[in-house]
Order: C-alpha cells, then structure tokens, then sequence
C-alpha cells in the first residue's frame, strides 16, 4: 500500500467523521436518544482516531539518525496501537456502559423523526469515506479476500480505516433499529438495545485493531508472496550456489529488512564475493517494490577455505563477512 492511498482514505474518514459528529450531538440534544449519543462518541473517537494516523505517518517521515539507525517507520505501529485503545475505552465501554444504563432506566425519546433523518444522513456520508477506503484498497489487495488483505497488510492505515468504517456503517444500522423500533413499539428500552449492540461491536473492532498493530509493533516479516519473490530472486542471482538461511523484517510499512547467507562455489574469490553481492542486491531492489535494507552474507564450503583455494570473504557493500557483525 501507499502512503499517499492511505493518506487519502483516513482524510476522507476524518472529514466525514467530523461532519457526522457535529451532526449526531446535535440531534441527540433535541431526541436525547442513547444510541444517538453513543453514535456521537463513536464519531467523535473516530476522528480523534485518523488524527493519530496521520500524526504517526508524519513521525514516521523522520530521516534516520544515529540513535536509531532504522528510522522512524514504526510510528505509524504505535499510532495504530493507539487507535485500538481509543476505540476500546472511548468508542466501546462507553457504549455498553450507556446501553446497560438505559434497558436498566429507559428514557423516553424527543423528536424521534430528526433522529432517523440524521442517522440517514450519517449513512450517506460514512458511506463516501468507506466508498473511499475500498477504493484504495483495491490498488494493492489484487485478488486476496478482504479478510486476506487486512491480515496480511504491513500498512496500518487502510485496514483500519476499513474496519472502523464498516464499523460506522453497521453501528449506524443498530442505532436507526433502536431508534426506530422505539418509535415503532412505543418502548425506549429497544434504543438502550442499539446503544449496546453498537458498544459491543466497537470493543470487538478495537479488539482486531490492537491485535494487529501488537504483531506489527512486535515485528512482523514480510508477506509469503514477498519472501517467495526474494528467496526466487536470491537463487537466481549470477553466483549463487544456494540460500542457506533467509530471515526478513518489516521496520515500517514501507521499509523491509533482508538478512540472508548465501551459498558460493568453492573456487570463488574476493573480487566475486564482492560482484556476486553487488548483482544480487539490485536484483532485490528491482523485485520487490519497497524500501529495502540488505544485508547478505556469504557462505563457501569448509573445505575449500582449509586448502587455501579461496580468499575468505571480507564485508563490502551490503555485505558481511562469516561471523563478522553486520554495520
């Protein structure tokens, strides 16, 4: 995924939710509905949400220095983190605690009609961010289920996005349910019902969100297809005998750590150790799509180092050498 997709998803969130959360607390002054209310927070959550995206996409635009060496793309993790815990305590307890309070002590509803005329307008506009969300999606998820996509994601914006705008839309569905079968059977305890259902749906999201980013903030390699293409692209690098180990780690979304031994004829020399290193880092960057840091180093049989037909391979570019540290 982009950053630029992804920018542009959680902006279309942000500005849908701001409008949706002005409009919902307005509505719930004059309706004093529960649902309404909790639809309110859960906007308003929502917006504070995209604004810890954005704000871990800018950190993470940081340029290296030397106490971390790596950079700064693991920001967007810990913002996404973040955005799980929000939804949690902010979105969801608050939810199911308002839905206990009111099946426990129904409150009657005021002007019902401007609550399901704003819930409709709601509807319209979570529909255009979420209309958003898969549209950028499908640039990168190619054939993969939606599932798929969110699972396999190393970008934390548009998985999140997605969820939470499903979220919107199916919350907004149990709120006009509550609203309207109060309305229909004369019974406020059915909005109690709505505000609980979509208290519960939101800890069940903020659920799937922090488990995500808990992966990607422990450190996560990259997806099956990509390491496929790397451990294809190594083999088939001009000089490379095999690959002994291939170890990879995503330091951000768009960043991706390979560190690999890679096996040598025996008769090899320095001066190829150095070229064969060399031709097999650019055809890495030319494979995979993403920013690469590589690190690989070479192997020859035992054999041929005890005889003396071989120079022992030093570290060069990218490189290191059997048993010496990687700079």
């Amino acid at each position: 995924m982009s950053t630029q997709g992804g920018t542009k998803a959680v902006l279309a969130a942000l500005a849908a939710n701001l409008g949706i959360a002005v409009t919902k607390f307005v509505a719930f002054l004059f309706t004093q509905s529960s649902s309404m209310l909790a639809e309110s927070i859960h906007s308003l959550a929502d917006s504070g949400n995209q604004g810890l995206l954005l704000l871990g996409q800018r950190q993470s635009a940081r340029p290296a220095d030397e106490e971390h060496p790596f950079g700064f793309g693991r920001a967007r993790y810990i913002a996404a983190f973040l955005v799980g815990i929000v939804l949690f305590s902010v979105g969801g307890l608050f939810s199911v605690y308002e839905g206990i309070e009111k099946v426990r002590h129904p409150h009657e509803l005021e002007s019902g009609l401007i609550a399901i005329v704003v819930l409709v307008l709601a509807v319209g506009m979570e529909s255009f961010s979420f209309a958003t969300a898969i549209r950028e999606s499908n640039h990168t998820r190619g054939d993969r289920s939606w599932w798929q996509f969110i699972r396999e994601a190393r970008a934390p914006e548009l998985p999140i996005v997605l969820l939470e705008d499903l979220a919107a839309e199916l919350g907004l569905l149990f709120a006009l349910g509550g609203v309207g079968l109060t309305l229909l059977l004369d019974d406020p305890i059915w909005d109690g019902v709505g505000t609980l259902a979509i208290g519960i749906l939101l800890l069940v999201v903020a659920i799937l969100v922090a488990i995500e980013a808990y992966g990607m903030l422990v450190g996560e390699a990259a997806t099956p297809a990509t390491v496929s293409t790397i451990r294809t692209t190594l083999a088939a690098a001009p000089g490379v005998s095999g690959i002994v180990h291939l170890r990879t780690l995503h330091l951000g979304p768009d960043e991706l750590l390979v560190a690999a031994k890679i096996g040598l004829p025996p008769s090899v020399t320095m001066r190829e150790v150095a070229a064969t290193i060399d031709g097999a880092e650019a055809a890495l960057r030319a494979a995979v799509p993403t920013q690469l840091r590589i690190f690989l180093e070479p192997d020859v049989p035992r054999d041929a180092e005890a005889s003396g037909s071989v120079v022992p391979p030093v570290a060069g570019t990218g490189a290191t050498a059997a048993g010496a540290p990687a700079v």
